[in-house]
């Protein structure tokens, strides 16, 4: 998956904000409170909301207000999101556009339309188009049709105006376009790791994938150890040449019905348990299992990464986040550090600016003086920390 653009109006501090040209590995900075963890939330609320429904979603991401809390403040018109992506490389531009308003103090769906654009010229197919819970869609595969004149359209009714009609269509195998979309969603990750969620014993589970926080850890490494051992071999290779000492990982179940996630030190006969292992050590591993999960999520969102991590990681990790994009997936990275901007080029960079309460998406490469800068051979984490991306003082 490769999400090329993204178009906000009315979402928190995005009032009116569009990112473009996104590549397939891209990192965020801005201040504090400038935006990076909102951006990242528009995502939370398209899958809670295809999980759920809006009202839900609204809740989710702006507490108890929902709808109030979530449209900017002073605003008028509905919340709306555009996201412009591809399935792969080669397949054609998805457009998914969808707007919420109120409707007798209730959240409901205004507008939601899914659009595939074929070739670089013409008018784009509309595959759904939905308002109010109410529209049609297209049953066609999307490769079988050479004509928009041989697309198949079927109305229909949902139960509320609060349900996206891609989580209702997304049920059945006649609407494929909206099948393939709502899968996309599904998998889509946030990950905002937290070492004191992953260090406890856990209850003995099942767990294939991290959670957001990593309080999983020791079932997912309990998984990958048992069920994908070649993998698991080649994630402890690459932890051991970057956190030397450790020769192995496992996760043992006490007889109390608790899974240990424990560390083994070459230079010692037993193995230390996760409490007793370093911050840098535990969040290094968990970002290798989630990097190289045998089913990868086709959108990962990870939050300030440098956190608890040796400066010469920070090079090493933007690299297993370009190679997993590289495989496929896409990466979103927000980070403070001049360490990890160092490591990334300058398409990759994206930074925020909130003035007067709103948040702007500026683009490093469009930055005259920033691209100069990078020609002479200057390091964008240099430029960050002296205080070149105009309108930001980190």
């Amino acid at each position: 998956m490769h999400i090329e653009a993204i178009k906000l109006k009315n979402f928190k501090s995005f009032r009116d904000a569009k990112m473009l040209n996104i590549p397939k590995f891209c990192v965020i900075v801005g201040a504090n409170g400038s935006g990076k963890s909102t951006l990242f939330s528009v995502f939370e609320f398209l899958r809670e909301a295809l999980a759920n429904n809006v009202r839900v979603a609204l809740a989710k991401v702006g507490g108890s207000k929902g709808f109030q809390e979530v449209k900017s403040r002073e605003s008028s018109g509905d919340i709306e999101i555009e996201i412009k992506f591809r399935e792969k490389e080669t397949s054609p531009l998805i457009t998914y556009y969808v707007s919420i308003g109120a409707k007798d103090n209730r959240p409901v769906v205004v507008r939601e339309i899914l659009k595939y654009r074929r070739g670089s010229g013409g008018q784009p197919w509309h595959f759904l188009d939905f308002a109010y819970g109410e529209g049609e869609a297209v049953t066609n595969e999307i490769d079988q049709v050479s004509d928009v004149k041989e697309l198949k359209r079927e109305k229909q009714k949902l139960k509320s105006p609060e349900i996206l009609a891609v989580k209702g269509l997304a049920q059945f195998e006649r609407f494929p376009a909206v099948v393939a979309l709502g899968r996309l969603i599904e998998d889509w990750h946030i990950s905002d790791f937290h070492i004191n969620r992953a260090r406890p014993e856990q209850d003995a589970g099942y767990a294939e994938h991290l959670s957001r926080e990593g309080e999983n850890l020791s079932l997912v490494t309990e998984f990958l150890h048992k069920h994908h051992p070649k993998i698991f071999a080649d994630i402890l290779e690459k932890l051991e040449v970057r956190v030397p000492g450790i020769s192995s990982v496992d996760a043992k179940t006490t007889e109390e019905g608790r899974v240990l996630l424990r560390f083994q030190d070459g230079a010692f006969e037993d193995p230390f348990l996760a409490r007793y292992v370093s911050d840098g050590t535990i969040k290094m591993f968990a970002y290798l299992l989630l990097l190289y999960d045998p089913n990868p999520h086709p959108l990962l969102c990870v939050e300030e990464p440098e956190n608890q991590l040796y400066h010469s990681l920070l090079w090493e990790l933007a690299e297993e986040f370009r190679s997993y994009a590289n495989r496929g997936g896409q990466v979103f990275v927000s980070t403070h550090s001049p360490d990890f901007l160092n490591s990334v080029n300058i398409d990759e960079v994206y930074w925020l600016i909130k003035e007067q309460g709103y948040t702007e998406i500026k683009r490093a490469r469009d930055d005259e003086q920033i691209s100069a800068f990078i020609k002479e051979g200057d390091q964008m984490g240099y430029l960050w920390k002296e205080g070149f991306f105009q309108g930001v003082n980190p």
